[in-house]
């Protein structure tokens, strides 16, 4: 039998001509509320309510003080009028770039509403009330996970195992506390940009800006 290796099949593969048709409801100015946190509830609802598959990630893409990218998914964990929240470890990458470099951008992709969401804005922590009750919400394992994973870098697999059992043993017939180097984080957007995949390539891009005035402007940008 002539089987191809792994490269002759990925080669057979013409990613040029890989493509599909978007199909998205118009999105026009005169459908669109003022305040781009409205519209942002507006399709994080429909997203949720159409039940896709993690919703509430989002791609946040941070810069270390010399402009080195990175970008990892996390999960919203909330959203109000001052900005959109996740949590993490304090002493994670995402961090260490936030600290020399407070600002970040947000992507929501809703592939089966061909929609996505970016945002942009500076980054700030959540105050320990507000950490301290989100992680009280946590299933416990999940709490015992940020227990176990304290103060660890480069670990290995059997290593992961026998902090969690640790962790698991010292807070047995307790209430699990969160950790000092655990907590989160709010993205106070200054710009949001609208993208809804349209026929022929046309596709929608309303951007609300608040970066030089302070109040929020609107305008379209080309596909």
């Amino acid at each position: 039998m002539n089987r191809r290796t792994p490269n002759q099949r990925l080669a057979s593969v013409d990613l040029a001509a890989e493509r599909r048709e978007y199909l998205g409801q118009r999105l026009l100015e005169s459908d669109a509320p003022a305040d781009p946190l409205a519209l942002f509830a507006t399709w994080l609802d429909q997203a949720l309510a159409a039940g896709l598959l993690d919703a509430t990630a989002m791609v946040l893409s941070t810069a270390s003080a010399g402009g080195r990218p990175s970008a990892r998914v996390v999960l919203l964990k909330g959203h109000d009028e001052r900005g959109l929240v996740f949590y993490t470890r304090y002493d994670s990458q995402k961090c260490a770039d936030l600290r020399d470099n407070p600002q970040a951008s947000a992507l929501f992709h809703w592939r089966e509403l061909d929609r996505q969401i970016r945002v942009e804005g500076g980054v700030a922590r959540v105050s320990a009330a507000e950490s301290r009750a989100y992680f009280a919400s946590r299933p416990r394992s999940s709490q015992l996970a940020a227990r176990a994973t304290c103060g660890l870098e480069r670990v290995s697999a059997e290593e992961l195992e026998r902090h969690y059992d640790a962790a698991t043993a010292t807070w047995e017939g307790r209430e699990v506390e969160m950790p000092e180097d655990w907590g989160g984080f709010r993205i106070q957007p200054i710009r949001f940009e609208f993208w809804q995949g349209r026929p022929n390539r046309l596709h929608d891009r309303l951007v609300y800006d608040a970066s030089a005035s302070g109040s929020w402007s609107r305008y379209r940008l080309a596909p």
